[in-house]
């Protein structure tokens, strides 16, 4: 009895958590483009091994609605085996760096932080080589910096997906992500963000000494860096809801990719500062856990397998408003007939995830990463 007392606790405050998300999401304003903007941006693509995708990036910002003379590209080649810095060359336009330290843990940092300090534009905007924006992803970020004055803003990332079980997957799975990340930045909770989509004045990276202090950890170029933002400026952090702001990234392509994706993302958990967020990401923890517990006290006892079908049913349709909500926004609404069939495979992914991020070891573009 006192193990089904903690897990319905943890039901109750977790579903307080999600409803809480919902309506925080719900309450960001759509943003509408009302006005031409003239900021200056620095777009920075660090890409490693990315000949498959980096030619549609740059093609894209080619097409962006906004005037030339306003935006740069810079493209920091990480140590790439293969003809990602070639093609990068037969874009005129793009200021081609290629990264020259190696032995290092974190080399997107070093990438991006290698681009910032060949900027000239007064905002950074990074982003991701296998990303594409719209045609108005420019327009619409200097138009939301001029009216907000931010200092940091957070922006939408969308998977795209075919129709195999590992791409629904990531879809659904990133798009409670993406509604978690508005909602938190939104009410100012806590820390989140993405940085294929990630806005920042370079002054400002400047003043908080950029990636010192968190140089050293693989992962955590976006929501480390924007944690050392937000305590220097926490009134001017901001997020862009605007479907014209929307930048689509790839899935991983195999199952191993995608593991090693979220416990690289997982692994920047144990060096928070941001303890609002390392509180938030236990609970989540705590809760996924308790579907494990359930099914090994279901072994031996029959009738826990009622309780785990229950909470099974209960964690579906708690989050369900929330997720497809989100859904809605992002124009991926036909995914929801899938969520429910998915929820062991987020389970049993959370659980793996969590506990390799802080124990294990990964590897991520072709690099073992401690």
């Amino acid at each position: 009895m006192i193990l089904l007392f903690i897990i319905i606790l943890l039901f109750i405050v977790y579903s307080i958590l999600i409803i809480y998300y919902w309506r925080a999401w719900l309450s960001v304003p759509d943003y509408t483009l009302a006005k031409e903007a003239n900021t200056n941006i620095s777009i920075i693509i660090p890409a490693r091994n990315e000949e498959k995708n980096i030619s549609k990036l740059l093609e894209a910002l080619n097409g962006q609605q906004y005037s030339k003379d306003l935006f740069e590209v810079i493209a920091v080649d990480d140590h790439s085996t293969d003809r990602t810095a070639s093609i990068a060359k037969q874009f005129i336009f793009v200021k081609l760096i290629s990264l020259r330290e190696d032995g290092l843990n974190s080399y997107k940092k070093k990438a991006i932080d290698t681009g910032i300090a060949s900027a000239t534009k007064e905002l950074i905007v990074t982003t991701d080589a296998d990303c594409i924006p719209s045609k108005e992803w420019l327009q619409t970020i200097a138009a939301f910096y001029e009216e907000k004055q931010a200092a940091l803003i957070v922006a939408p990332v969308v998977f795209e997906n075919n129709n195999s079980v590992l791409e629904i997957f990531q879809a659904l799975d990133f798009l409670v992500l993406q509604g978690i990340t508005a909602a938190s930045v939104h009410k100012n909770v806590h820390s989140m963000c993405n940085g294929a989509n990630l806005i920042y004045e370079r002054k400002i990276f400047h003043e908080v000494n950029g990636f010192s202090g968190i140089d050293k950890i693989a992962s955590g170029d976006d929501m480390l860096l924007m944690y050392k933002i937000w305590r220097k400026y926490p009134d001017r952090i901001n997020y862009l809801k605007s479907k014209n702001a929307i930048v689509a990234t790839q899935p991983m392509k195999t199952w191993k990719e995608f593991f090693n994706q979220r416990i690289r993302w997982a692994s920047k958990a144990k060096t928070y500062d941001d303890k609002r967020i390392f509180l938030i990401l236990f609970l989540v923890y705590l809760f996924n856990l308790s579907f494990l517990i359930l099914l090994i006290a279901a072994l031996g006892n029959p009738v826990y397998w009622l309780w785990l079908a229950g909470l099974w049913i209960a964690k579906t349709m708690i989050e369900f408003p929330f997720v497809n909500s989100v859904a809605c926004f992002f124009g991926k609404q036909s995914l929801m007939k899938y969520f429910f069939f998915f929820q062991p495979l987020h389970i049993f992914y959370t659980i793996i995830a969590g506990l390799f991020g802080q124990f294990g070891k990964y590897e991520w573009k072709g690099r073992r990463v401690r």
